[in-house]
């Protein structure tokens, strides 16, 4: 039924402005294979209510071509996602018009509240999506793409390029090669904790 459609309309320019400071409902729920945290809110993904709802914004086109998700997904779909295993949230939760007018200080508060996030909610890998922002709020200085050596919260942790069309160091193409290299790592996973479970039994 048409009622049952999700709202498409494009926010107007006043409803985009007026966003700035809201926030967004974290995706999240048990089992996640993958915990995504952005860096914050744009204003249009802050006035839709949608993560990574920006024209323009590579999140959905990357998770879809490495293997995520078996379809592209509108960011309207997003509640889908942690039955696919995977949730979303942010580093900090108040949207602005771009990352770079967040202080180091509301990335490093952001981290330590992203950090007791995943300890509550153990997801597999948390995919921090900015290696600059993660640098800053976990005083990594020389993290670098792909996979980490600590953890956050107790939960490896894999940083993702920044998806945003402003990021000009990565093309669709190659940010969907960076996360198909997640997405395998958590295959591996998957195979590991299964084989653990099936030794188990036998003991």
């Amino acid at each position: 039924m048409a009622s049952e459609l999700p709202d498409l309309r494009r926010p107007t320019a006043d409803e985009v402005a007026a966003a700035a400071g809201r926030t967004i409902p974290d995706l999240l729920g048990p089992g996640l294979r993958v915990l995504f945290s952005g860096i914050n809110p744009s204003l249009y993904s802050a006035a839709t209510g949608h993560h990574f709802a920006r024209p323009g914004n590579r999140f959905w086109p990357a998770l879809h071509r490495s293997g995520f998700t078996p379809r592209l997904l509108h960011p309207s779909e997003q509640f889908g996602l942690p039955a696919m295993g995977l949730g979303i949230t942010n580093v900090v939760a108040r949207a602005t018009a771009r990352a770079d007018e967040l202080s180091p200080a509301e990335l490093i508060e952001g981290g330590e509240i992203l950090a007791a996030l995943t300890a509550r909610w153990q997801p597999r890998y948390l995919a921090v999506l900015g290696v600059t922002a993660y640098r800053t709020a976990f005083a990594r200085r020389t993290a670098k793409i792909g996979p980490q050596p600590e953890t956050v919260g107790g939960v490896p942790v894999w940083v993702l390029p920044n998806p945003s069309g402003l990021n000009a160091h990565f093309q669709l193409d190659g940010l969907a090669a960076e996360f198909a290299r997640l997405r395998e790592a958590t295959s591996v996973t998957s195979h590991d904790d299964q084989d653990q479970r099936v030794d188990g039994g036998r003991r």
